[in-house]
């Protein structure tokens, strides 16, 4: 972090000097764009603001954390996320991204004098260390609209027009999940836990403001942007002409989550038909699936109840997936419990029924490897209660 502290002090006090008086006619500020990489917090791309004086060339970015950080997963999953600004030599910056082969665009905007020392003068607050440190947001406040945002306000209000993106077919750009599917799409089991995890908080429609949230999808806004009716941007450049696509390329079906979830409903019904014929239900099997269910649960109950993410929560999933899928796990085994595992037999198969019935009209979308598994469950509640029906009657 040592290097990180002196760029970002060195910085600091270059603008500050510049924003003290001098001329920023001879500075050009632009807008970079680095493309999709191959892990998955790359996905989307990154963005930062590129700042090229007779002085220096910096980049100023608001998409740096640390992984070595106490408790990061833990913190990361709760929604305890903090990010913060930093700034480094451009040419350092922008060589990390080019040897992992990825595009960059960089986009040179056509600023005022004082539009320019505007930004500057943004820039050097946020850098500040009891600013630069802020609570990321995966789609309302990330590494690219926070500089969107500073771009925004160093202009006149309200002037900035982004321009619509034409590369994209529109029915990827709906809602925020729509866009991570599109950019998820060789990464199906990461799209699989964001459908699990996060409920109805992203599949709202969203504007052309919020589509922004994916720096991949605002390069291409800012191209045909205009500011106070005139283009904003003035030159592109291709910073790595030499580009590839750095992500990674599609999962094969039979290692996808679809492929996995139709395997275990085969394995369901495989057993199921064999318990139906001896009128005996395979408890090992049933305490496997139902703890995974309630595993899921647990992490469902933690992400609604616990966590700060504002997307988790309504996740309707929950009335699939919830800790009392851990009732057949470990009652099953007691003979004195088959009524309580009869009553949540009966319970868990009307409302998993009833979400699976009305999840058309439910304001959440959700990952089609989901459906095997509900039938999974349902085939498997059901079978419980006809084999203890049979049994009582006989």
């Amino acid at each position: 972090m040592k290097p990180l502290r002196y760029c970002l002090t060195l910085l600091m006090t270059l603008l500050a000097i510049m924003s003290a008086g001098a001329n920023v006619a001879d500075t050009t500020l632009s807008f970079t764009v680095f493309y999709p990489g191959p892990d998955i917090y790359e996905l989307e791309g990154h963005a930062a603001l590129h700042i090229t004086t007779p002085q220096a060339d910096y980049a100023v970015s608001f998409g740096t954390f640390d992984f070595e950080q106490p408790n990061f997963v833990y913190r990361f999953v709760k929604g305890e996320t903090d990010y913060w600004a930093a700034a480094a030599p451009w040419q350092y910056f922008a060589d990390a991204y080019s040897r992992q082969g990825r595009r960059i665009v960089d986009m040179q905007l056509d600023l005022t004098p004082q539009q320019k020392a505007r930004i500057i003068d943004l820039c050097i607050e946020n850098l500040k260390p009891e600013n630069r440190v802020y609570r990321y947001n995966y789609v309302k406040d990330n590494c690219a609209t926070r500089p969107l945002g500073l771009l925004e306000k160093a202009l006149a209000p309200d002037s900035l027009r982004l321009g619509t993106v034409q590369t994209v077919n529109s029915t990827h750009l709906r809602t925020f999940r729509n866009v991570m599917r599109y950019y998820h799409r060789n990464y199906p089991w990461y799209q699989f836990g964001i459908d699990l995890a996060l409920g109805s908080g992203i599949d709202y429609p969203i504007n052309l403001r919020e589509q922004a949230f994916a720096p991949a999808l605002l390069a291409e806004q800012l191209q045909g942007a205009t500011a106070g009716g005139r283009p904003l941007v003035s030159h592109i450049e291709e910073v790595n002409p030499q580009y590839t696509d750095a992500t990674a390329g599609p999962t094969p079906w039979l290692l996808s989550p679809m492929c996995v979830s139709v395997l275990l409903l085969a394995i369901t019904l495989i057993v199921t038909r064999r318990d139906i014929r001896r009128m005996r239900v395979s408890r090992r099997f049933d305490t496997v699936l139902f703890g995974i269910f309630g595993l899921a649960g647990c992490l469902l109950t933690f992400l609604i109840f616990i966590s700060v993410h504002e997307a988790t929560s309504p996740n309707f999933l929950y009335m699939w997936l919830n800790p009392l899928c851990l009732i057949p796990v470990i009652f099953i085994w007691i003979k004195k419990c088959k009524k309580l595992v009869l009553c949540y037999h009966f319970t868990n198969f009307a409302l998993v029924f009833a979400m699976a019935a009305c999840w058309p009209w439910l304001p959440q979308s959700a990952n089609a490897a989901f459906i095997p598994l509900i039938l999974c469950d349902l085939t498997r509640s059901a079978s419980y209660i006809y084999i203890t029906n049979f049994k009582r009657k006989q």
